[in-house]
């Protein structure tokens, strides 16, 4: 039986036929995405501009009203978040420890996976210490030492704590903070320090064994009465017979 053969395919052909088919659907691609392209170089470069501009503003900063300029204007640049820091360093220079706790809990809010979180907490607390307030600035280093135990400020943290707890006479709570410290930051700076705080305590008071009192032979058998120690009494003088008596000693001479 014969097979009919078969005619040879046109390569060009075929892409003639395919782009006639398909030709709206593939400019409508193709300027999806020189339009995409296109957007995200702009994005990219109105990002760059933004920022530069952020950062040249905060160059210029020099006081807090400043320092609010560039947050207001440009709240979504990452000069905005230094500005807080700034902000609450300078207003802590000036002893404005509760305004300056204020400024960290915004920059909190408003970036709470920034890598200066606990930068920033460490600063309130060391501010709640400034203003007396030692055991909630103690709570917030407990905190910070627990929260964020894989940060570099964690070691710092604890460090604070046991300072606190040294300054409160809390001796036993201190030295439990340092060994801890020493134990899961061996190589910090903190734990050398740890160290000094713990020579600086007292030494825990041993109590001194007390040696049984030595029973009597009486004493040892059981229900026997406990036979008092008597004193022993001074040895007594003996006289001779011819000294007992005046009259012994008046004898007629032979």
């Amino acid at each position: 039986m014969q097979t009919t053969p078969t005619s040879p395919t046109d390569p060009i052909l075929e892409t003639q036929v395919f782009l006639g088919r398909y030709k709206g659907p593939i400019l409508i691609g193709l300027a999806v995405i020189i339009c995409a392209a296109a957007a995200y170089a702009g994005y990219n470069l109105y990002t760059t501009n933004r920022e530069a501009k952020a950062s040249a503003l905060l160059a210029q900063a020099k006081s807090a009203p400043d320092f609010e300029k560039v947050i207001s204007q440009y709240p979504s640049a990452s000069a905005a978040a230094s500005a807080y820091i700034l902000m609450a360093t300078e207003q802590r220079e000036k002893k404005q420890y509760a305004e300056a706790n204020a400024t960290l809990e915004k920059f909190v809010s408003a970036y709470p996976k920034h890598e200066l979180v606990t930068t920033a907490k460490m600063a309130m607390a060391a501010n709640l210490d400034s203003m007396g307030k030692a055991d909630a600035a103690l709570e917030m280093y407990k905190q910070i030492g627990t929260n964020y135990a894989q940060s570099y400020n964690a070691p710092l943290a604890m460090l604070a704590e046991a300072q606190i707890l040294k300054a409160k006479g809390q001796d036993e709570e201190t030295r439990r903070v340092c060994e801890t410290l020493m134990t899961q930051y061996r190589e910090s700076y903190a734990a050398m320090e740890a160290i000094q705080i713990l020579k600086s305590l007292k030494p825990t008071a041993t109590p001194v064994p007390v040696a049984p009192a030595a029973a009597s032979p009486a004493s040892a058998a059981p229900g026997a009465a406990p036979v008092p120690s008597v004193a022993p009494s001074a040895p007594v003088a003996t006289t001779s017979p011819a000294l007992a008596s005046p009259e012994a000693s008046a004898t007629p001479a032979p």
